[in-house]
């Protein structure tokens, strides 16, 4: 059962995707030009989404089972280290440079884009190195 709620749920988080633009380089590469045309649309889709997540996490850090039945996993650390900062410079920077971030990179590559074929070959490179690098350090 779970198994089908996760792919349902990927589904519609794709969809939300496409419907809101985020699977346009362009509309997003517009959303982080402030010095230019700037694009504010992608801002209410951000506030949107906050709308939708802020309750469902309250909620969520109440309960300890999900409502399938299976253990809640949610972050613990609230610690604010350099590891954090930088990892999220470098999410930011590839954002911008490709005008894409995971989600809407593996929904435009699901079509076959050549540039999100080509990021998300980087990004699992990425996530790969770092796995090697966490192995090497503990």
């Amino acid at each position: 059962m779970s198994v089908i709620v996760g792919l349902l749920s990927g589904l519609m988080f794709g969809l939300g995707l496409i419907v809101a633009g985020m699977v346009d380089p362009a509309k997003v590469l517009g959303f982080l030009d402030l010095g230019g045309a700037w694009d504010p649309s992608l801002a209410f889709v951000m506030a949107g989404a906050i709308a939708v997540g802020l309750p469902a996490f309250t909620l969520a850090r109440r309960r300890r089972e999900t409502f399938l039945g299976l253990q809640m996993q949610l972050p613990t650390s609230q610690l604010l280290d350099r590891r954090l900062v930088l990892g999220s410079v470098m999410f930011g920077v590839g954002w911008g440079l490709a005008g894409l971030c995971p989600g809407p990179a593996l929904v435009v590559a699901g079509v076959g884009a050549p540039k999100a074929l080509v990021f998300v070959g980087a990004m699992l490179a990425g996530m790969g190195v770092f796995e090697w690098l966490e192995a090497r350090r503990g």
